[in-house]
This record gives C-alpha cells, sequence and structure tokens, in this order.
C-alpha cells in the first residue's frame, strides 16, 4: 500500500555502511525517477550514480547534514551511506527544472523504500568541490545529493506540540524524532 511505503520513506541520516547497493540496483532506482511527469516532456535531469568506497569518499565531505541536530557532523564511519546518487539538470535542455527534481527524487526513495532501503535528500551540497571531485561538466547544475543504504536508526512521527516547534531532534537512544502538523492545521477550507 501506498501509505505504508509513504511512513516508511522518512530522512534517514545513519547506515550500515558495510551493507553494499549494487549498480544494478541504482539503476532500477533512476529508471522509477525516469519515469516521473516532466514539465512539457522535456526530461532535463540527468543522474550521476557511485556506490564505491573511493567516490563515497570523494563525496561525502561535500555534504552538510541535519541542521536542527547541532553539534552533529554527519553520520560516523561504518554509519556513512553505501551509495550517493546526484541529480543534476542538464542547461541544455532546461535552464530552470520546477518540480520535476522533487517528483522524481521522490519516486526513488519510494523505490528504494520499498526494496528496504533508505534515504536523506541533501541540498547542502559544496558544489564546486563535488563538480571538481567528480569531473562533472558545467552543463549539469547540482541539484541534490541522496545519500543511501539501508537504515541503521530509527525515525519516528510525533505531533507538532502545542509551542509549535517543528525540529526535528535525537533522544538518549538515538532515536530521531520528526514532529509533524496535523492534517486539520494543513487544511485551509473544505467544501463538499
Amino acid at each position: 500500500m501506498l501509505k505504508h511505503l509513504i511512513l516508511k520513506n522518512r530522512s534517514y541520516r545513519r547506515f550500515h555502511q558495510e551493507a553494499p547497493i549494487a549498480l544494478g540496483m541504482l539503476r532500477e532506482l533512476v529508471d522509477l525517477a525516469r519515469l516521473s511527469p516532466s514539465a512539457s516532456n522535456i526530461q532535463p535531469l540527468k543522474y550521476y550514480l557511485c556506490c564505491d568506497r573511493e567516490t563515497n569518499a570523494l563525496v561525502f565531505p561535500t555534504l552538510k547534514w541535519a541542521g536542527y541536530l547541532t553539534g552533529w557532523g554527519g553520520p560516523a564511519e561504518g554509519e556513512r551511506p553505501s551509495a550517493y546518487v546526484i541529480v543534476l539538470g542538464d542547461t541544455t535542455l532546461a535552464k530552470s527544472f520546477g518540480v520535476d527534481e522533487g517528483i522524481a527524487m521522490q519516486n526513488l526513495l519510494l523505490g528504494a523504500a520499498e526494496r528496504g532501503l533508505g534515504g536523506c535528500i541533501l541540498g547542502s551540497v559544496n558544489r564546486a568541490v563535488l563538480r571538481q571531485a567528480l569531473g562533472i561538466p558545467e552543463r549539469y547544475e547540482i541539484l541534490h545529493v541522496i545519500a543511501l543504504g539501508v537504515p541503521s536508526e530509527t525515525v519516528v512521527l510525533e505531533k507538532v506540540g502545542p509551542e509549535g516547534d517543528i525540529k526535528y531532534w535525537r533522544d538518549a537512544e538515538s532515536v530521531h524524532h520528526v514532529p509533524k502538523r496535523s492534517i486539520d492545521e494543513l487544511i485551509l477550507a473544505e467544501r463538499g
């Protein structure tokens, strides 16, 4: 059921680093992204896939993890992603990428959840360093990096409290808590 996959599809930031993800699996996930709707059917998104230690070691230091978790610099060695998908926009096909990337990344992550994997979309990326490290041509705008792996953390959804704080947090057992607003808070009007 789709709702089950959506509930399973959390932003995971700690993984079983030694659990490999094959390149073929990454290709299957990108195929789900490829099938997404695209504005004017231009299909300007491209993908850089990596699942080997050497390339992952080049990607990891270009990322910033979990801004609300002050003092946490990201997953420690052994908890890092075992694969990455770098989402690129081909500027020879489009100058902006609208919602295409969001739809494609969600399809990819739902496919990952269905296969027992977890991921995290990272937008805080040192794009210049990443471009140079991987030799990504200038025609491709680096949009986001998706970290993937077998999750090694528990993520729990919580109700936003009366004070309205939406910041995620970790408890003493390292369980990751994510406050979500209620449906009644989100719906402005109902007619019918």
